[in-house]
């Protein structure tokens, strides 16, 4: 039981992912781990779809296997209630990549990128099969990669 406390205080559960905040510090690791970058917009206070993606998708054990080891995650957040928004250097990054890559204000919208922040593959809104063939899928492509 402690060590779940303890992993609990420290945010490293088994299965947990970790969102990079920085798209150019994301460039930079997937580059040095020759890994691919996914990124997503959401609005994690509003968005139906965005909320159960998160839950459904990338919480699922098949994606967070997949992602500890073939990509960087970068989420850039558009909540709606101020106590969900970040500090106004993460809302200015995030509106930045938005210029960059979600220009008609898609939610969700997510996007495999390559360590130069290229466009892979692009899904709008929930992808339309099960979280595991949304990772198969995934892994394709980052098997492509490498």
């Amino acid at each position: 039981m402690k060590l779940i406390t303890m992993f609990l205080l420290l945010g490293i559960l088994p299965g947990s992912i970790k969102w990079e905040a920085d798209f150019d510090s994301a460039k930079k690791i997937a580059k040095e781990k020759n890994e691919l970058i996914l990124l997503n917009f959401s609005g994690s206070d509003w968005c139906g779809p965005c909320i159960v993606m998160h839950r459904d998708y990338f919480q699922n054990s098949s994606f967070t296997e997949l992602a500890d080891q073939n990509l960087v995650l970068v989420n850039a957040d558009f909540p709606r209630k101020n106590k969900n928004i970040g500090t106004s250097e993460q809302v200015k990054r995030n509106e930045a990549l938005a210029e960059i890559y979600n220009k008609e204000g898609s939610f969700p919208l997510t996007l495999l990128l390559d360590s130069e922040g290229k466009v892979l593959k692009t899904w709008h809104g929930k992808p339309q099969g099960t979280p595991e063939q949304w990772t198969a899928e995934i892994k394709v492509l980052c098997d492509k990669q490498k």
